[in-house]
């Protein structure tokens, strides 16, 4: 079932953000654009048109003083900046997923069903997908590839 969501104008959203504990800091040289942080995580929110809001920046962990980037590498969730690499840890991803709940609610935006379960990454990378886009004789043999190939040439020769 489809809820109406309603949208809130760039000065509701801002006001409704330094009602419910946010830090606002305003974009140096850049009018219309509000950089948030609570819990430790940041975003930027900009004006979209003449009374529109939209993210500019999304939500991360701040590093180093630094917005950064949640990875999901298969086997672990990664906070990366342009510096440095952190494992995520349940209190960051507890962190971000309340503060983007809290960002949603005050820019009217929808709140959807798997993004509320729990913390989405921005990009996903799996090791073992590395190389797929190559043809299959360029690809690399695979640990379970060299194997059986070891393994067929011992029964022919018995």
């Amino acid at each position: 079932m489809a809820t109406k969501v309603e949208e809130r104008t760039y000065e509701d959203a801002v006001q409704y953000l330094r009602d419910h504990g946010f830090d606002l800091i305003e974009a140096p040289g850049t009018p219309g654009r509000v950089f948030l942080r609570k819990y430790n995580v940041s975003a930027a929110i900009q004006k979209d048109g003449d009374d529109g809001v939209k993210i500019f920046a999304y939500p991360g962990y701040l590093i180093g003083g630094e917005i950064s980037k949640l990875i999901n590498r298969g086997y672990q969730q990664v906070l990366k900046t342009s510096k440095t690499e952190v494992a995520a840890t349940a209190d960051h991803l507890k962190s971000l997923q309340q503060f983007s709940e809290e960002l949603k609610e005050a820019l009217g935006l929808p709140s959807l069903y798997n993004e509320s379960l729990g913390t989405v990454s921005e990009a996903y990378q799996y090791d073992r997908i590395v190389d797929r886009d190559k043809p299959v004789p360029d690809r690399p043999k695979r640990p379970w590839e060299k194997v059986t190939a070891a393994t067929a040439s011992k029964k022919s020769r018995a």
